[in-house]
């Protein structure tokens, strides 16, 4: 019996062009924490009509990016000290696991590339520094991570908070840059380090300090 054909996979669509160009726009503090989202002034910047961008606001808010609600509209998450105790308890129980599993799945080429990152780390502390090119070598450092630890679910599990994590270290750099600076080319040497060795128990523990690390830097910044 023949097999019906299954229906064709869509294009990218503009929802989320939009939901990718308005991520991007939090990312480099165009619209800061706690700032409104109005669709129709979004429409007419990005050029797409407003049921593009309420559905990209959609993917957002899936993220945990923007914050709905009735009457008052979309706006950007606020960094507060309950979603930071939040977010960054997940991260952590999430980094651990991410970090023991890859211990022992990553390829020689995703150590390598993990190493690749701390000296480009490096290099960017060497010079001019920039927080933001810091932060996303350090995201794309934890990125190949849970790519190495072979676990789709737990893969899953990190985008779901990625976005918010991203917001938060961004937060985290503006209220003290020095801190994270001097902290985290160590850091995160030290999990590559780890990584290739067989001790599974002090890598959990370092992964775990490393979190809970930024989540105290962050909150000492917002409560000096």
């Amino acid at each position: 019996m023949p097999i019906a054909p299954l229906p064709r996979a869509s294009r990218r669509g503009l929802a989320q062009e939009a939901a990718d160009l308005i991520r991007e726009a939090i990312f480099t503090g165009h619209f800061p924490p706690g700032s409104p989202l109005r669709e129709v002034e979004l429409a007419a910047s990005l050029g797409v009509s407003r049921g593009s961008v309420r559905e990209g606001l959609a993917f957002l808010e899936r993220e945990g990016l923007v914050r709905s609600a009735w009457h008052r509209g979309t706006t950007v998450i606020d960094v507060t000290e309950q979603d930071v105790e939040e977010v960054y308890a997940v991260r952590a129980a999430l980094d651990r696991l991410a970090a023991t599993s890859a211990q022992g799945n990553a390829t020689a080429d995703q150590l390598t590339e993990l190493d690749t990152l701390v000296q480009a780390m490096a290099e960017e502390t060497g010079g001019e520094a920039s927080g933001t090119r810091l932060l996303a070598l350090d995201i794309a450092f934890h990125d190949l991570i849970y790519a190495a630890s072979d676990n789709g679910r737990l893969g899953a599990a990190w985008h779901a908070i990625r976005s918010q994590i991203y917001l938060f270290q961004l937060r985290r750099i503006a209220l003290g840059y020095e801190h994270y600076r001097a902290r985290v080319v160590d850091e995160h040497h030290e999990l590559a380090r780890l990584l290739r060795s067989g001790d599974r128990e002090t890598l959990a523990r370092r992964a775990e300090e490393h979190v809970d690390s930024a989540r105290r830097s962050l909150l000492t910044g917002l409560h000096p």
